[in-house]
């Protein structure tokens, strides 16, 4: 009777190990790190469409991050998407006229924010707004635009 008690005991340690370590997989595998914490300076961009840019998205400057996509909010004056990032504290050095893109990692990969360094000597601080960006290609529109091109081709040709 002992050993069998010890036996269940030992399989339920192992099965809650077990859920414990695909609970901490499923957290590295979404970019969801409740563990991490979210100090830094936050600075905001203005774009034309996010396309599928989420709240946590990387950001990042020649492939190494940087800081996290905060929050994401709609302008109803300027009709523009509002993008608050915030950046980790040892990156205080990236210029003024710094410039975010929204890019794609892989063909249908997540989206993340890419800065582009500038060259002005003043650095981005606490509540500053990224002036030079770019928005994110959709497909879709850029399928539609090629095959509208193509059509056109086939009028002329006739």
């Amino acid at each position: 009777m002992q050993n069998t008690r010890l036996v269940e005991t030992l399989v339920g340690i192992f099965v809650a190990a077990g859920f414990a370590a695909l609970f901490m997989l499923a957290m590295k595998v979404s970019n969801l790190n409740a563990f991490s914490n979210v100090e830094g300076y936050e600075v905001s961009a203005k774009f034309d469409n996010i396309g599928g840019l989420k709240e946590l998205s990387p950001v990042s400057v020649s492939g190494v991050r940087i800081g996290r996509v905060t929050s994401i909010a709609f302008d109803q004056e300027s009709y523009l998407a509002v993008v608050t990032m915030t950046i980790d504290p040892k990156y205080n050095r990236l210029p003024t006229d710094t410039s975010a893109s929204i890019f794609t990692s892989g063909l249908l990969g997540e989206q993340y924010i890419g800065f582009e360094p500038g060259g002005e000597e003043a650095f981005l601080k606490e509540g500053d707004i990224i002036s030079l960006t770019q928005s994110a290609m959709v497909m879709e529109q850029i399928i539609g635009q090629f095959l509208f091109s193509k059509a056109s081709e086939g009028s002329k040709t006739e």
